[in-house]
């Protein structure tokens, strides 16, 4: 089955960059990145901390038989309602790097919207060994549940 999400790196960039078309509004896209109550939903992760303003931090979690697996946060730089969030990015307890991301937020029609995530790694050598993983595949997972989650609240 094709991914809906976009995956693109540029050889020898310590860049990716994400893209995706979703058939919601402009309003309930930003939304699913701006309501707690939304991104548990579709990231299956606990929300402690979001403070969606310029200088806000945010914290994510995910438990699994009462243990930690997935910690997460970051400080938004710049948070501009329907339009974008600047943030970084940063997985506690694992090798990998605090990350820059840019998400962009674009209405294509009243009913559809595209999400792009311009993401900066601290080098090449991190951004490949995320890669290695299964990050395209999990992203797009993420972004299907997105749109089934954010859908029934159309």
């Amino acid at each position: 089955m094709e991914q809906k999400t976009k995956v693109t790196a540029e050889d020898d960039k310590q860049q990716i960059v994400i893209t995706r078309e979703f058939d919601l509004p402009l309003e309930l896209l930003f939304k699913a990145y701006e309501e707690p109550e939304i991104i548990e939903q579709w990231m299956g992760t606990k929300v402690l901390k979001l403070e969606n303003k310029n200088h806000g931090s945010y914290q994510f979690e995910t438990s699994h038989n009462g243990n930690v697996v997935f910690s997460a946060n970051g400080t938004i730089h710049e948070f501009v309602p329907n339009k974008k969030i600047t943030r970084t990015f940063e997985m506690e307890n694992s090798p990998f790097q605090v990350q820059l991301e840019y998400l962009e937020f674009e209405k294509l029609t009243d009913a559809t919207s595209k999400l792009t995530m311009h993401i900066v790694f601290k080098s090449v050598e991190f951004r490949n060994n995320l890669l290695q993983m299964p990050f395209a595949q999990g992203i797009n997972m993420a972004h299907n549940r997105l749109q089934e989650v954010v859908n029934k609240l159309k």
